[in-house]
């Protein structure tokens, strides 16, 4: 019987061992989930890629007519790489049309424009006068939704692109915000990087045209390197 007792010792430690490194094991198995890599909470940022616009820029004797007309040739546009970006009209004269439409290849919208097809539709559509076409690349542009519609697009020609825009940046966008505008787009021509186009949105009419024709702004464009008088075109987005 002593015999018996030695003998069983041994093993029932081996037992008690066994069970007890399986417990261990279970326990670690079910806590490795809770030990997961984390979650990856970086938020992606959109980073802006510059793209390029044809901007024209005519008068209509009925605008209506116009339109129905331009929506009726998109599929043309589509086969010069080009696409429906922007329609504005004239605050001061709703038969002055602006459009901008985006392209990918410049050639191909420079023939466009040129098409015989392209004037006699646009001579259909009621177009007066010659249409004035430029091309931009745009290198900033804020497309978030806002509820103003009234719009400022000033081109002129800079001496120096570069010294023009550090003078802009200096004087800030909550500065001209104080004046009545809202930054939304800066581009410049392809044909002349030195021609700039800038957009503004438009809170207070009456305070962003005092501000833009004061003596303090022609200072600061004189002081920028603008070179001649800015041209300045007031509209409302259509769509």
């Amino acid at each position: 019987m002593k015999n018996i007792k030695i003998f069983l010792t041994p093993v029932l430690i081996l037992v008690f061992t066994v069970a007890f490194l399986s417990c261990k094991n279970n326990k670690t198995e079910k806590a490795e989930p809770e030990k997961a890599m984390p979650k990856d909470t970086t938020t992606a940022v959109a980073v802006f890629e510059p793209f390029k616009v044809m901007v024209v820029k005519h008068k209509v004797a009925d605008y209506d007519k116009w339109r129905k007309e331009y929506d009726a040739h998109d599929s043309i546009r589509t086969a010069y790489t080009i696409s429906h970006y922007m329609v504005g009209r004239g605050a001061d004269d709703a038969n002055i049309i602006v459009t901008a439409t985006k392209f990918l290849d410049l050639q191909k919208a420079k023939d466009f424009s040129q098409l015989p097809y392209l004037k006699e539709a646009m001579k259909k559509a009621g177009v007066i006068g010659k249409p004035e076409f430029s091309y931009y690349e745009v290198i900033r542009n804020d497309d978030t939704p806002i509820e103003q519609k009234d719009r400022l697009m000033i081109t002129h020609k800079v001496k120096d692109f570069d010294a023009w825009l550090k003078v802009y940046d200096a004087e800030g966008t909550a500065k001209r915000m104080e004046e009545g505008f809202i930054d939304r787009g800066l581009a410049r021509s392809i044909d002349d990087p030195n021609m700039v186009a800038i957009v503004f949105a438009i809170t207070d009419m009456k305070k962003a045209k005092e501000n833009i024709n004061s003596e303090a702004k022609k200072k600061l464009m004189k002081d920028a390197g603008v070179v001649g008088a800015p041209e300045m075109f007031f509209y409302k987005i259509v769509e």
